[in-house]
């Protein structure tokens, strides 16, 4: 009968190159590499996300501001109606601008970060 405490020297050798293969430092700095360049490009995803989610909100609010300026001036002709309307429009291309920067400030982050 064998010892119940020991172990069958393959078992332990496989154990052993599972470790090596799986816990060598490169291969926890190339996997820690990759998780930290995931982290940062669902980062810029989601920054990206919130900046639409944002142009989406002030083209809503620059629509309606339009709108409503718009049946004001038609109705009183009152060019102080013109001039909302102008700085609504104006509103919705500096919020188009700042989704392209933040666009484009994400893209560069994450193609400079390192991927492994």
């Amino acid at each position: 009968m064998s010892d119940p405490t020991s172990v069958n020297a393959q078992i332990v050798d496989v154990i052993n190159q599972v470790q090596t293969a799986t816990m060598s430092p490169q291969v926890v700095l190339t996997s820690g590499a990759g998780k930290a360049y995931q982290s940062v490009a669902q980062t810029a995803a989601i920054t990206v996300q919130d900046a639409a989610d944002a142009l989406r909100n002030i083209s809503t609010i620059a629509t309606t501001a339009v709108g409503v300026a718009m049946a004001q001036y038609l109705a009183t002709g009152e060019d102080k109606y013109a001039k909302a309307m102008t700085l609504a429009q104006s509103m919705m291309t500096n919020a188009t601008t700042d989704f392209g920067n933040i666009g484009s400030a994400a893209a560069t982050v994450l193609k400079e970060f390192p991927s492994g």
